[in-house]
């Protein structure tokens, strides 16, 4: 279980990283991709991941 909330959170926190070090070093391309890269993969893990831990289910019968 922890092993798969690393995965949701753990390389987002790197790339926030990645960025934050980029705007520091006036790097702004780089930092862009990388605020970018964090949205969307937070938004694919939690809701992805977190529909899979969740159990939930479409069944409608």
């Amino acid at each position: 279980m922890i092993t798969i909330v690393f995965l949701m959170i753990g390389p987002p926190i790197i790339f926030l990283i990645l960025a934050i070090v980029g705007l520091a070093s006036k790097n702004k391309k780089m930092a862009k991709i990388f605020f970018i890269l964090t949205g969307v993969y937070l938004l694919i893990s939690f809701g992805t991941c977190g529909i899979m831990l969740s159990n939930f289910s479409l069944d409608t019968k």
